[in-house]
C-alpha cells in the first residue's frame, strides 16, 4: 500500500475494478468510511482519494481502488488524477469534507464531469468575494472589508461603529471569528491571528491568516439551512437551530426541526433560494448559515457540502431524508430526488462536551448514558491523562450527545440531561 508516494492501490479485498463490472463509479475524496460504505451499498465502484494516514481497514470492503496522496496538493493531484481516471474510470467525483470541495470541483474541471462549479466553489470558500457578490445584486447585504493591519481595523471600525465581526477570509470550524466590542481590543487583533496560524497545522487551514475578513456586527440568533440541488432546483431539506459557546462563536449544540416562526422560516427559505442562484449553486448539498437579525434574516456563509456537527445525523431523525446519499447517489439516478421538502417527523439534537481546560482526570457517567432510550450516539475522545485545551474552534470539542425525541424540544431537553450526566473532570496544567 503507497504511502506518500501518491500511487494508486488496491485494497486486498478479490474485488473486480468497477471498469470491467459497468458499475456506475464515482470518485470520493476524504471524509468518514461511512461516505465509502454508503456509496458502495448504492451499489456504486468506488475511487477513493485520501491522505495516507487516514486510510485504513475500515475503508478496505467498500473501495475499488484508492490512491493515498495529499489532496489538497492539486499541482500534484491532478495528473495523478487524470492518470487514474484512464485505468478506473469514473462518473462523477464529490467530496463532503472542507478541506476537500475545490480539490473535487477541479477534478470535476480537467475531467469535464459537469457535476460542480470551481467559480461556485470558489466564491463560497472565499467570503469576500461571496460577500462582494451578494452585496452587488442587493442579497442579505453586509458592510464588509478585508483588513491586514490595526489601521485598517479602526477604519472600518469609525465608518461602521462596533461591535464588529473579524474572521479569516477562507476558514470553517469556528477558526478566529471574533466579536470585537471596545476599542482597546482592536490593536491585538492582527497579533491574534499570527498567533492562530503558528498554532494549527497546514493541513487544518485553508489558507494563510495574513487578511481578515471585517463584517457589520449581525445580532440575533443563528440558524443553519440545509438545502438539496437538482439541476438548478434547489429543496430545503431543514433548519436547524445552534447554541454556540466558548470566547468565540464555537457551535456546541445544535437541534431541528427549528424551533422559529413559520412565517420567519418562510422568509429564510426565499433568501437562501435567492442565495443559492446567486452562487450559482446547481447540485448537490447546500450548507447555508444564517443569523436571524433585527433587520431580518442576512447570510453569514455557506458551503457546497453536507454541514458537519453530525447535521447529516439529525436531519435523517428529524426529516427522514439522508443528505449523504443525495450527495453521493443523486447525479447517477440511484436516489430519487426530492420533488419537494420533507414534513418534519421526529426531534433530534446534539450537544458537545466541553470541560474546562486541563488535564483530564476522570471520566464518569457513561454507562447511565449508553442506557438512556433516547440517546442515539455518544462520542467521548479523551480519557485520564489527556489534555484539554481552551475553546477556540470546532475540532476543541472533546465529545458529543445526540438524541432523539418526539419533538425538537424534547430532543434538546433529553440531549442536555443526557450530557450533564457525563462528567470529564481536568485539573489545571502548571
Amino acid at each position: 500500500m503507497s504511502h506518500e508516494t501518491g500511487h494508486a492501490t488496491s485494497p486486498e479485498t478479490g474485488q473486480v475494478s468497477s471498469r470491467r463490472t459497468g458499475r456506475p463509479t464515482i470518485a470520493l475524496i476524504g471524509g468518514r468510511p461511512k461516505l465509502v460504505r454508503k456509496a458502495h451499498e448504492l451499489g456504486m465502484g468506488v475511487v477513493y482519494i485520501q491522505h495516507p494516514g487516514q486510510y485504513d481497514r475500515a475503508h478496505w470492503p467498500y473501495v475499488d481502488q484508492a490512491l493515498l496522496v495529499d489532496y489538497t496538493d492539486t499541482e500534484r493531484l491532478l495528473p495523478l488524477v487524470r492518470a487514474l481516471h484512464r485505468a478506473y474510470p469514473f462518473d462523477g467525483v464529490v467530496s463532503l469534507y472542507e478541506l476537500g470541495v475545490r480539490p473535487a470541483a477541479e477534478i470535476d474541471r480537467m475531467l469535464g464531469l459537469g457535476w460542480h462549479s470551481l467559480e461556485t466553489v470558489d466564491l463560497l470558500l472565499d467570503k469576500w468575494r461571496m460577500r462582494r457578490r451578494l452585496n452587488g445584486l442587493g442579497v442579505s447585504p453586509v458592510a464588509a472589508a478585508v483588513g491586514e493591519t490595526e489601521r485598517d481595523l479602526r477604519d472600518f471600525a469609525a465608518a461602521h461603529g462596533l461591535p464588529i465581526f473579524v474572521k479569516p477570509v477562507c476558514e470553517a470550524g469556528s477558526i478566529g471569528v471574533f466579536a470585537i466590542r471596545d476599542e482597546a481590543e482592536l490593536a491585538a487583533v492582527p497579533a491574534r491571528f499570527r498567533e492562530l496560524e503558528a498554532r494549527f497545522d497546514r493541513s487544518d487551514l485553508a489558507g494563510p491568516l495574513d487578511r481578515f475578513l471585517m463584517e457589520e456586527f449581525l445580532d440575533g440568533p443563528e440558524i443553519s439551512v440545509e438545502t438539496l440541488s437538482f439541476d438548478g432546483r434547489h429543496v430545503l431539506v431543514g433548519v436547524t437551530d445552534k447554541v454556540l459557546g466558548g470566547p468565540g462563536f464555537v457551535e456546541v449544540g445544535h437541534s431541528c426541526p427549528s424551533r422559529h416562526p413559520e412565517p420567519l422560516l418562510r422568509e429564510v427559505e426565499r433568501l437562501v433560494m435567492a442565495f443559492l442562484d446567486a452562487v450559482g449553486l446547481r447540485n448537490g448539498p447546500g450548507h447555508t448559515e444564517v443569523k436571524l437579525t433585527g433587520r431580518g434574516p442576512r447570510i453569514v456563509e455557506s458551503h457546497t457540502r453536507i454541514g458537519g456537527d453530525r447535521i447529516n445525523e439529525l436531519a435523517e431523525i428529524a426529516y427522514g431524508v439522508d443528505m449523504d446519499r443525495h450527495a453521493l447517489g443523486s447525479r447517477l439516478g440511484l436516489v430519487e430526488p426530492l420533488t419537494r421538502s420533507p414534513l418534519p417527523r421526529a426531534g433530534a439534537a446534539i450537544r458537545f462536551l466541553t470541560p474546562p481546560p486541563g488535564r483530564v482526570t476522570e471520566v464518569t457517567g457513561v454507562e447511565d448514558v449508553l442506557a438512556d432510550p433516547a440517546l442515539v450516539e455518544l462520542e467521548i475522545s479523551v480519557r485520564p491523562g489527556d489534555e484539554v485545551p481552551p475553546l477556540t474552534w470546532s475540532e476543541e470539542r472533546v465529545g458529543h450527545v445526540l438524541a432523539r425525541g418526539e419533538t425538537a424540544e424534547q430532543a434538546a431537553a433529553a440531549c442536555e440531561r443526557l450530557a450533564a450526566m457525563v462528567a470529564i473532570c481536568t485539573e489545571a496544567v502548571s
